[in-house]
């Protein structure tokens, strides 16, 4: 009894202890960090923020035009990515006759960054003027007619990191409970399936992603378990970026390339190099759902509202 009684008085202290260490002030942090980038970047508003996965990274060096780079270590109080394949800079372009800037790398939970770290680079591009964000990951493939090297068009998630980016103070200008019925907007994904029509690009198959915290990947019963879920692909990233803009009220638009089989449906183990190998192989037809994605955004450069 003494044992139990003593169990709950600190099981309650450390509650308390909790409550009371302060949180970072996100929202300041993102002002001075998107403050010195626009000093860095010059007169150039985004339009759009993209946000490059594991092994995704080569496209702002492929693709944009009259590129400027600001490495992330440059900002202030802005965090470092540590993963292989995450260079760590934001990169200014342009594209199709947007204003591109892009993410190249982002950085994870299971880095040991808070959500609201992992965050802060969507409300310093939201604070720069980004009307609508890509989002793009790399992930494992748990339905069946997904295989290593398909993309995947997010068409819902399952936020399944055990907490929330949007738990603490919240600004009196934003939503304290954003609705999530519609994360990725369904206009958007309309628009980017009847351009690859159009140009007779294969099409992209629709999917749920549930996100998990890694970095350990997952076992075959979890896998199964997340089928019965609903969800068709599984990474560690992607839902904090996409509930963040969500609450700032930017239209998102999100894939996956499917780098490997998920755990159970794999015939061998799970590694991080043949998550790089396969977006190496499938560079062509990743660029080519970007470009479509970018251009389908608008057509007309009026703000999509999803």
């Amino acid at each position: 009894m003494q044992i139990c009684l003593v169990e709950q008085m600190c099981t309650v202290k450390l509650k308390i202890t909790a409550c009371q260490i302060p949180l970072p002030n996100q929202s300041a942090v993102a002002m001075e960090a998107a403050t010195v980038l626009r000093q860095r970047l010059g007169d150039k508003t985004p339009q759009l923020g993209v946000v490059l996965g594991s092994g995704l990274g080569f496209w702002a060096d492929r693709a944009l035009a009259n590129p400027l780079r600001v490495p992330y270590m440059e900002l202030p109080d802005f965090p470092r990515s540590t993963v292989p394949g995450h260079h760590g800079s934001f990169v200014l372009g342009e594209l199709q006759g947007h204003t591109i800037l892009c993410m190249q790398g982002r950085v994870h939970y299971y880095e040991g960054y808070s959500l609201q770290q992992v965050t802060l680079p969507i409300r310093v591009m939201a604070a720069l003027g980004i009307q609508g964000l890509i989002l793009t990951n790399a992930a494992g493939g748990i339905a069946k007619h997904l295989h290593p090297g398909d993309p995947m068009v997010l068409c819902d998630h399952i936020n399944f990191l055990g907490s929330n980016p949007l738990i603490g103070p919240v600004k009196p200008d934003e939503t304290r409970f954003p609705d999530m019925s519609e994360v990725y907007c369904r206009r958007w994904r309309a628009g980017f399936h009847a351009h690859l029509g159009r140009t007779g690009q294969a099409e992209a198959a629709e999917g749920v992603y549930l996100a998990t915290t890694g970095p350990s990947f997952e076992t075959p019963a979890e896998i199964e378990a997340f089928a019965r879920l609903g969800a068709d692909a599984v990474g560690m990233s992607t839902v904090p970026e996409a509930i963040v803009a969500r609450q700032l009220g930017l239209p998102v638009f999100a894939f996956s390339c499917i780098t490997n089989y998920a755990a159970g449906r794999s015939p061998g183990p799970l590694s991080h190099e043949e998550v790089g190998e396969t977006a190496a192989g499938a560079e062509d037809r990743l660029s080519a759902l970007l470009e479509a994605a970018i251009i389908s955004f608008t057509v007309t450069n009026q703000k999509l509202e999803c």
